[in-house]
């Protein structure tokens, strides 16, 4: 299984700096393609939303390179997989409190992280960033939106509030598509226009991804977007 992908990230037109990071890394092993990716949005109105969603995805690439890789060597079992990040995500809270309590700060980041091995896709999620699944004409929301309006998560990675992650799995067929992206990426465009402009079927290589990302980052901007805008897009294909 091989994939076509790319990485949107903008700042905005009105936000004075992104709060946002992004992660998209891909290895072909002796057991199969590897791929993690994940979007992390940081709290805007903290202090330091940049520092926790960097953090994030820092720690995120270690353990890809790290300890996923020892586990596929391995050949260890999937549940093995989730248990080890959830022990990293247990980890990064710990210091992101350490750190907030140190500095008098409060910080936090969503994260929606993807590991896809082979044709096997495993989910992690807190917040109210999101990930799609697109097959068929059809769009499926795979994530829970962590928050009781657009201004207080429920859950969060950072110094405050719960972390218990949502876990997902599935299969991603040839011909399939993710979507990871912000709250900023999607909030000023219909469902229906995200499935229209990035169906697996019409694209037709990662240069045609990259434009459709860009397209919508630009419509919601035109609409009156002004956080920062962010987004992973994974199409699977033989």
């Amino acid at each position: 299984m091989r994939y076509m992908t790319n990485v949107y990230w903008n700042k905005g037109r009105e936000a004075e700096k992104n709060q946002d990071s992004v992660l998209l890394q891909q290895v072909l092993t002796g057991r199969g393609r590897v791929l993690l990716s994940a979007v992390c949005d940081g709290m805007g109105g903290l202090s330091q939303g940049e520092a926790a969603s960097g953090y994030a995805v820092r720690q995120l690439r270690d353990w890809f390179y790290t300890e996923l890789f020892a586990m596929i060597r391995k050949n260890k079992r999937y549940w093995v997989i989730r248990r080890s990040l959830d022990r990293l995500v247990f980890h990064m809270q710990g210091e992101l409190k350490r750190y907030a309590a140190k500095e008098e700060v409060s910080l936090g980041t969503t994260m929606t992280a993807l590991v896809v091995w082979e044709r096997t896709w495993l989910l992690w999620h807190l917040g109210d960033s999101r990930a799609y699944r697109l097959r068929d004409r059809r769009m499926e929301q795979l994530t829970e939106d962590h928050a009781q309006d657009e201004r207080k998560l429920t859950k969060c990675l950072g110094s405050f509030g719960s972390f218990a992650p949502q876990h997902g799995m599935g299969v991603l067929k040839p011909g399939e598509g993710i979507l990871l992206c912000t709250d900023g990426f999607r909030r000023r465009v219909t469902d229906e226009e995200l499935r229209d402009v990035l169906h697996p079927c019409e694209l037709a290589g990662e240069e045609q991804i990259g434009r459709r990302l860009r397209e919508i980052g630009e419509t919601c901007m035109k609409r009156g977007e002004r956080d920062n805008l962010s987004a992973v897009y994974i199409k699977s294909w033989r």
